[in-house]
Formats: structure tokens, C-alpha cells, sequence
């Protein structure tokens, strides 16, 4: 099927507009992580409670995910787009007011609804876009987070610390606004395509199994103070996801087709990216922590949060380049070998992080080391599984990919506040908590090279 060319507008405008939206989503996601104390301090809630206008974000966008791609395969993904973004709207208008803490955390759930957009932005580009011009656009939706986390954190802490926690929260209404008004004006209706009714049932079992798990793999003080109660959660989480997938596979019309999890390559690429994710997200909370804990400590270089924010500049900057780079490299290689020497890079930035972290530079360099990794490896994933997904399902195998990778950067969250807080004597970790988190996540990249290398093995002929 050619790309539809009726879009109402140029594919350089739809192109924009495409990225721009799924910019603002990742932007407006990443806003509680750098405001986390300053919520604390002026809403009076402890520093656990603030956390959660982070998580509860990361949990809401995880949870419509699935279920936006699948709304988003049908004809109306025009408007699911549109409902979603007002949706996000609202949710941004609850934050800027000045209201009760509970009603923040509503908003915040409302804006991280958004973050289902990402896989609804890459049908749109796959199905109005030529196919050059498609795989630039999709590379580019791959890395919007990793560039949303090095505008929005600075951005974030800059405006508080001027005109505070409004202001900061001001700007995620700004800009989606704007992107609800770009997409009214430029985004093209869905090509014609039978209407699938939603499979409620797996909707509410995924729904359940998502936030049973990913609450408690982002919870490490729940694994630090109740081992029990947490491995109990987890098992349940697991349970409920087993059943879920059985469910679907029974489906005549499922929420997700889990048969095309069955195709070697979807299925390894899902699980590179979970234990990819996993790393990628470990080694960015390490440094965000390690710079900013006081020198009194014995290490550490005391950063403001705008300061710690400018740190992740070099990693957007490097993680946009890379996504930038990418497609014009898949002419003359594969996605696969393209995501090996990527997970490489993280890697490489890990070793550098373990081995020499003494100067502010070199946490810098690791940082924008790890950002040109973990923008490679997301541009050349979609390639992967797009390869041997149908046109109709791209929304739903994306969707599918961006849970996976939402699971797997909350399980690296985790198993760095366990790490270190197993070596937290008083307030702040001994450095030698982050030196073993950062082998941690050399162990854990290298299984990810190795799965990778496994399905090559695969794919080799005679095999």
C-alpha cells in the first residue's frame, strides 16, 4: 500500500508537525522529574509522596499506550489524537492552577495520557510519508524522549527557580496547546480501514498488570522496607500479564495481536529493548544523582537543579544527532547491527562512568555518550520490528514497544535507588553503591548485545 498523499498539507509540514507532537508529549512526561523536591517543599509532602507527579505520568502513559494504538489503528486515529491532546490540555491547566496536591496528581496522570501518542505519530508518518522521508520522521518520534528529557529538565528547573513551580508547570501548557493546535490544523485522517471494536476485557487485565508491576518496580523504597508485600505484587503483576497474553492470543479482535510477537525478530527486538531499557535508564538516573549529591559526602559535585539539568543537554543534543544520523546509515547496514553497536555506546558510556567519574567532565562525557547510544538504539528499533509488521498494525506493534521500553526504564530506576540504597549508611550512598550499580549495568548491556547477537545467529542463512 502507497502512502496516502492527500494530507491536506506538505509532508514537510505533516513531517514537523508529526515530531513536534511527539516532542511535547516527552517534554510535558519529563516535567516532574527535576521539580520533585521543589513539589515537596511547596505543597508540604514528603519527598516519596512528590515522587509520585513523576510516576504517576510514567504509570498513565504506559497504560493508554496499548490501548491508544490500538484506537489509533482503525479510521479514527485523527480523532483519538485530537481527544488525547485535549485530554493532555486539561490535565496541564489542573497543574498550573493553584489547587490541592491530589488534584496536581490528576493532572499529571491527565498529561502522562499524552505519552500514548508516540506510537499513533509513527503510523501517521508511515502511512502520509514517502518511505524516505518516513524513516527519517519515525527515527526522529524514536528519540523525541531523549530530546524531551534534555529540554524539558533544564527548561524546568530555569523557570522555577525564576518564577517558580507555576511557571515550570506553565510551559507544559504551552506547549500543548500548541500542539493541539498544530495537529487540528495539519494532521490528515487515517486512511479507510475497517473499525475493530476495543477488546475490553484485555484492556482492564492489562491496565490491572501493568500498574500492579510497574508500580512496584518503581517503587525502591517498597523493596528496601517490605521485600515481602513487593515480591508478592510482582508475582501477581506476572500472573495477571501470563493471562492477559492468553486472552489476547484467544481473541478474534485483541487489544494487542500478540501473534506478531511470535516472529522471531518483534520478539527479540521487544526483548533487547526491555533489557536495553533497563541500562539506559540506570546509568541517566546514576549521573543525575551522583552530580548533584553535596561534596560533603566525599563525592559529588553539589549541582542546583538547573545545573543538573543543563548536564542532560549533551545527551538530548547527542541523542537527536543520532536519530538524525541513523537512517542514513540502515542503506548500508542493518537495523540489527545498527542496534548492536549502539547498545555498544551505552556500554562504553557505563565503563567510563565505573572507571573515572573524579572531574565533572567525565560524568559529562559518559552523559553525552549515553545519549548518542540510547538515541541509536531507539532509531533503529522501529526498523526492526516494522520489518515484519503489517502497515494496519504499526500503531498497535509501536504501542506494544513503547510499554516494553516504559517496563524496562522503570526497572533500571529501581535497581539503582536498590543499589545504593543498600550502601546508604545515613543520608547519602557510599560511592561505592554507584561504582557496583554502574557494573550493574554493564552486565546488564551486555546481555542485551547478546540477545541481539542470538537473533543475527538466527537470521544467518542455512539456519
Amino acid at each position: 500500500m502507497e502512502p496516502d498523499s492527500d494530507t491536506g498539507s506538505g509532508p514537510r509540514v505533516l513531517a514537523g508537525v508529526v515530531v513536534f507532537v511527539g516532542l511535547v508529549v516527552a517534554v510535558v512526561g519529563s516535567l516532574g522529574a527535576p521539580l520533585i523536591t521543589v513539589v515537596a517543599e511547596h505543597y508540604g509532602v514528603s519527598l516519596v509522596a512528590a515522587q509520585w507527579t513523576l510516576t504517576i505520568a510514567l504509570l498513565s502513559g504506559a497504560i493508554a499506550t496499548p490501548l491508544l494504538g490500538r484506537l489509533g489503528s482503525g479510521p479514527r486515529r485523527r480523532t483519538v489524537v485530537l481527544t488525547t491532546l485535549a485530554v493532555v490540555v486539561a490535565g496541564s491547566v489542573l497543574t498550573v492552577i493553584p489547587l490541592p496536591f491530589t488534584l496536581l496528581l490528576i493532572g499529571r496522570a491527565a498529561q502522562g495520557v499524552g505519552l500514548g501518542l508516540t506510537a499513533l505519530m509513527m503510523a501517521t508518518a508511515r502511512d502520509h510519508l514517502d518511505e524516505q522521508r518516513s524513516a527519517r520522521t519515525i527515527a526522529l518520534l524514536s528519540v523525541a524522549s531523549t530530546a524531551g528529557i534534555g529540554i524539558g529538565y533544564p527548561l524546568a528547573g530555569l523557570l522555577t527557580d525564576l518564577a517558580g513551580i507555576r511557571a515550570a508547570y506553565a510551559l507544559g501548557l504551552a506547549v500543548t496547546a500548541a500542539a493541539l493546535v498544530a495537529a487540528i490544523l495539519v494532521l490528515p485522517p487515517a486512511p479507510a480501514r475497517p473499525a475493530g471494536r476495543v477488546d475490553t476485557r484485555g484492556a482492564l487485565l492489562l491496565t490491572v498488570a501493568l500498574l500492579a508491576l510497574l508500580i512496584v518496580i518503581s517503587q525502591a523504597d517498597l523493596w528496601h522496607h517490605h521485600t515481602g508485600l513487593a515480591t508478592a505484587t510482582l508475582l501477581v503483576s506476572l500472573l495477571l500479564l501470563a493471562a492477559w497474553t492468553v486472552l489476547e492470543a484467544r481473541t478474534d479482535r485483541p487489544l494487542v495481536d500478540v501473534r506478531l510477537l511470535r516472529h522471531p525478530a518483534v520478539a527479540a527486538a521487544n526483548l533487547a529493548m526491555l533489557t536495553g531499557g533497563v541500562g539506559m535508564y540506570l546509568l541517566l538516573s546514576l549521573i543525575t544523582r551522583y552530580i548533584q549529591t553535596p561534596a560533603a559526602a566525599g563525592y559529588g559535585f553539589e549541582l542546583n537543579t538547573f545545573q543538573a539539568g543543563l548536564v542532560l543537554v549533551p545527551f538530548s543534543l547527542f541523542g537527536f544527532t543520532a536519530g538524525r544520523l541513523l537512517p542514513r546509515l540502515q542503506g548500508n547496514l542493518s537495523a540489527r547491527t545498527l542496534l548492536a553497536a549502539s547498545a555498544t555506546i551505552v556500554l562504553a558510556a557505563f565503563l567510563l562512568f565505573a572507571l573515572a567519574r573524579g572531574h565533572l567532565a567525565e560524568p559529562v562525557i559518559a552523559m553525552g555518550i549515553l545519549g548518542f547510544g540510547v538515541g541509536a538504539f531507539s532509531a533503529a528499533m522501529p526498523a526492526i520490528i516494522m520489518t515484519a509488521t503489517p502497515r494496519e498494525e504499526t500503531a498497535s506493534a509501536m504501542s506494544v514497544n513503547q510499554v516494553v521500553r516504559s517496563v524496562g526504564f522503570s526497572i533500571g530506576s529501581a535497581l539503582g535507588g536498590l543499589i545504593l540504597a543498600a550502601h546508604t549508611t545515613q543520608v547519602f550512598p557510599q560511592e561505592a553503591g554507584y561504582t557496583t550499580a554502574a557494573w550493574a549495568g554493564v552486565a546488564t548491556m551486555t546481555a542485551a548485545l547478546l540477545i541481539i547477537a542470538a537473533q543475527r545467529r538466527s537470521d544467518a542463512p542455512g539456519r
